[in-house]
């Protein structure tokens, strides 16, 4: 039986916690930040947890994580 292959572009983008969730960064904080609040730029620099009916498919395509 052949090795699965990692999915490498989400691999870059999720880490696994201690108790096996993903946890993921958050979008929006690339560009055009002058009309974002300060607040909400703060906001964004923080990760977040994946949300449950994603991380079934990401931890498929990630088996190794």
């Amino acid at each position: 039986m052949p090795k699965m292959k990692t999915c490498k572009s989400a691999a870059k983008r999720f880490k696994k916690t201690g108790t096996g969730k993903l946890v993921r960064n958050k979008a929006y904080k690339s560009h055009i930040l002058t009309k974002k609040s300060q607040k909400r730029k703060r906001n964004l620099r923080k990760s977040t947890v994946t949300d449950p009916t994603n991380a079934k498919v990401m931890k498929r395509a990630l088996p190794y994580l």
